[in-house]
């Protein structure tokens, strides 16, 4: 039997409030890309699971830690992945009846992006001083793009990104850049996106905040169906 994953999730956030007061900087940067249908232990859908409501999970845990920092940021990573995945269906939030490899992960990208919107949302209503911010690294030449191939549920797509990645993708560095400088740079601000200059590559700007007509239906649904599914509220106020 293999032990739930939000145990794990919990363990850690316990394991830090445990032994520090306050935390000034939570990244949440987790990820697996295009895999092939596989859930977590919990039964969530692999890429859901890892991608967004491990983050979801871990932050709420770590909430009173970081409202207790006197100017705390939350920087979940997004990617332009995310334009390719349709909203989430909130009767079949784990894609059980018509699974794709891309299409999980893009929608998994999409809920990262939700998230940091209303998460910032949350600590604007409450009026505390914690920030949270959205970053994507562009093409970065990590192991990502290979153990997705490596995984089998990548494709052609796969390969083809895996090459272009080995060509002209950015260093692991230069792909931090924009997370570094959504949680460090003291001009940027709650709800803001930072990621590279040129879309894939480039230097770390922000980038305008694209609203959707349904946007905020679109948080609202997955603050009701993170919330569902792992049993954690997540309320700042």
């Amino acid at each position: 039997m293999r032990t739930p994953f939000f145990i794990f999730v919990k363990a850690a956030a316990s394991t830090i409030l445990a032994t520090h007061e306050r935390v000034d900087l939570l990244v949440n940067n987790a990820g697996v890309m295009a895999m092939p249908q596989r859930t977590t232990a919990d039964g969530f859908e692999m890429q859901l699971g890892v991608d967004h409501l491990g983050h979801w999970a871990f932050t709420a845990h770590l909430l009173p830690a970081l409202l207790r920092a006197p100017a705390a940021r939350v920087v979940t990573v997004t990617s332009t992945a995310r334009f390719m995945g349709g909203p989430l269906n909130p009767e079949d939030p784990h894609m059980t009846r018509k699974y794709r490899a891309w299409g999980s992960y893009a929608r998994a990208k999409m809920a990262n992006y939700h998230f940091g919107l209303g998460l910032q949302q949350q600590f604007s209503r409450a009026g505390v001083p914690a920030q949270s911010l959205i970053a994507h690294p562009g093409l970065s030449n990590t192991d990502l793009q290979s153990r997705a191939v490596r995984e089998g549920g990548a494709g052609w797509a796969g390969a083809f990104f895996e090459a272009m990645t080995a060509r002209s993708g950015m260093t692991p560095l230069e792909g931090a850049r924009p997370q570094l400088r959504a949680a460090t740079d003291p001009r940027a601000r709650g709800g803001e996106l930072y990621a590279p200059r040129f879309g894939s590559n480039g230097p770390p700007v922000r980038r305008p905040i694209l609203r959707r007509y349904d946007l905020q239906e679109q948080i609202d649904v997955l603050w009701q169906v993170s919330e569902r599914e792992t049993g954690v509220a997540l309320d700042v106020a």
